[in-house]
């Protein structure tokens, strides 16, 4: 099993939790062909809306991937490709400067986020994962 963390803006991420689905680089294929049944997967949005969204920089959604099926939608003009997660129903959005993890530990950190899709350690899953499921 492995742990990953997609970067989208949270409008997006909003839409794929109602769809139960992710979608990783505007759509493309190779991302998601990286997750596999019962990984876990992290959204972080780095910004409100793609273009002109205040900066987030929070984790927005949590799940597990919950096959190994990816599909290429139709909607109309675009063919995004995508992966059903089971995501946390529970999951509260967490700013990203409020925990300690291994990913932010180096500086220059975000520049990794910019290949959308990055390996997370287990012990940075786990601090994610409890900070999301943590009351407001």
């Amino acid at each position: 099993m492995n742990h990953w963390l997609g970067v989208v803006c949270r409008d997006h991420v909003q839409r794929g939790v109602e769809l139960g689905i992710a979608q990783l680089g505007h759509g493309k294929r190779p991302g998601l062909a990286r997750l596999a049944a019962g990984d876990w997967f992290v959204y972080y949005s780095p910004r409100t809306s793609l273009r002109d969204g205040r900066p987030l920089q929070a984790f927005t959604a949590i799940g597990v991937v919950a096959d190994d099926e990816i599909w290429q939608a139709d909607e109309g003009d675009f063919h995004p490709w995508r992966r059903r997660i089971t995501y946390r129903p529970d999951a509260r959005e967490t700013p990203i400067r409020s925990l300690s993890l291994d990913l932010t530990a180096q500086p220059g950190w975000g520049v990794q986020l910019r290949r959308g899709l990055v390996p997370l350690t287990e012990g940075d899953l786990d601090r994610i994962r409890t900070a999301m499921a943590a009351p407001a």
